[in-house]
């Protein structure tokens, strides 16, 4: 039974670190009014994109430059892509990807920068995009 229980708490501390290292906590996101949750639409499939306030993109804690970040996206655009024909035989390159890019930036952050991952996901048929922020708190 205790060997169970171990077994129980390591698989959630490892599911628990997975979550946190997409997240970079050291950064200031925008305070809006109206913030809510990310509407995943019962859709499994994410990629979550940050940019800090030095201007660089990060992914799982791993900073990127410009011409990383390209590619980075392209890669990932191709795996999907594949996932997606694994399930279903119909679909084409050409189709746009059902997978959600979530862009956390800091509220020092270009529009440039944001911009151009904007663009670069577009480019590679994402579509359905969420942007984080921090909801305003409410005073007491």
């Amino acid at each position: 039974m205790l060997d169970m229980v171990f077994q129980l708490v390591t698989f959630f501390m490892l599911v628990i670190n997975f979550k946190a290292n997409q997240i970079d906590m050291a950064m200031d996101l925008p305070v809006v009014g109206t913030a809510r949750p990310v509407d995943t639409k019962g859709q499994l499939s994410m990629l979550m994109i940050n940019i800090n306030n030095k201007d660089q993109y990060t992914v799982f804690n791993r900073p990127f430059t410009d011409a990383e970040m390209e590619k980075y996206i392209q890669a990932q655009a191709e795996l999907d892509r594949l996932a997606e024909r694994r399930k279903d035989r119909s679909f084409d390159d050409a189709d746009d990807l059902p997978t959600i890019v979530i862009i956390r930036a800091d509220r020092n952050t270009p529009f440039s920068k944001l911009s151009r991952v904007l663009k670069l996901c577009q480019d590679n048929h994402y579509r359905n995009f969420a942007f984080r922020a921090l909801e305003k708190k409410k005073p007491a």
